[in-house]
């Protein structure tokens, strides 16, 4: 499973709707409106790096108000659970 995260700069009369479009394409996990210099971020998780760049280039660029995307290919997840259980290992 590869995951990626994507910034994507939105027309900003068109964040709402391209937020909408963008969270019921195939491989995408989540799409949070954020402050900042950028507008949407995208969680992808997808079986290849090819897969990336098909959702990416076939399916989020072209949603329309879409300006700009910027994608980063995660490598290691951390989660919760992971980075408790890492802080108590050897303490009772």
């Amino acid at each position: 499973m590869v995951t990626a995260i994507c910034f994507l700069q939105i027309d900003v009369d068109k964040i709402n709707q391209a937020g909408s479009a963008i969270s019921n394409l195939p491989g995408v996990t989540a799409v949070y409106s954020v402050t900042g210099s950028i507008d949407l971020i995208t969680v992808l998780e997808v079986r290849s790096h090819e897969d990336v760049a098909k959702v990416v280039t076939d399916g989020i660029a072209k949603v329309p108000g879409v300006q700009s995307t910027e994608t980063h290919i995660a490598f290691r997840t951390y989660r919760n659970g992971d980075i408790e259980a890492a802080f108590s290992i050897g303490l009772d």
